[in-house]
């Protein structure tokens, strides 16, 4: 039997506290949604999960999650990196919008055509998403992902194109 599609709603970072908590990077529109008390989340690795939310909180604009299970920082500590997943038939189509799975791997190229690396993240920010990119001599580059600087995504030749201000991928070094 063929699993479903599913897409990643946050990442855990690290522990807070003593109780168990951990913040997340959230991947997500619509956290309010998503991180619900009872929700139940599958996980990459598989064999995390699933878990299921037993507290939510914001603390300073950071998402504070407990899980069933880990109730102290040493079992939440095991969660670090872990990445939270629903099933793709719930959420509602963006068409503006790009997920980090449908990005990574994508290679980043420069108008000119020239490779710059491949793209390994997307960090959503409250302020500006920012595409993670490996360069081939194992740098990381953050580069803010908007039009005028990532001008074209282009699906079928798996690449993004980048056109960035002179110096931007040197001050952009993770």
């Amino acid at each position: 039997m063929s699993q479903p599609e599913t897409f990643i709603v946050a990442r855990v970072g690290k522990p807070h506290g003593l109780r168990g908590e951990v913040t997340v990077q959230v991947h997500t529109d619509d956290p309010e949604r998503r991180f619900v008390t009872g929700a139940v989340f599958t996980t990459e690795p598989e064999g995390v999960g699933p878990l299921e939310l037993a507290t939510v909180r914001v603390h300073q604009g950071v998402y504070l999650l407990g899980f069933g299970g880990h109730t102290d920082r040493s079992a939440a500590e095991t969660l670090r990196g872990t990445r939270l997943l629903v099933p793709d038939a719930d959420e509602p189509e963006d068409e503006d919008g790009w997920r980090e799975e449908d990005l990574q791997g994508m290679e980043a190229v420069l108008t000119d055509g020239s490779s710059v690396g491949e793209v390994v993240a997307l960090h959503l920010r409250e302020v500006q998403d920012l595409l993670e990119i490996r360069t081939p001599d194992g740098r990381d580059l953050l580069v803010p992902f908007v039009e005028e600087l990532v001008p074209e995504i282009d699906e079928d030749a798996h690449r993004v194109v980048l056109d960035p201000p002179p110096g931007l991928l040197e001050l952009g070094e993770k």
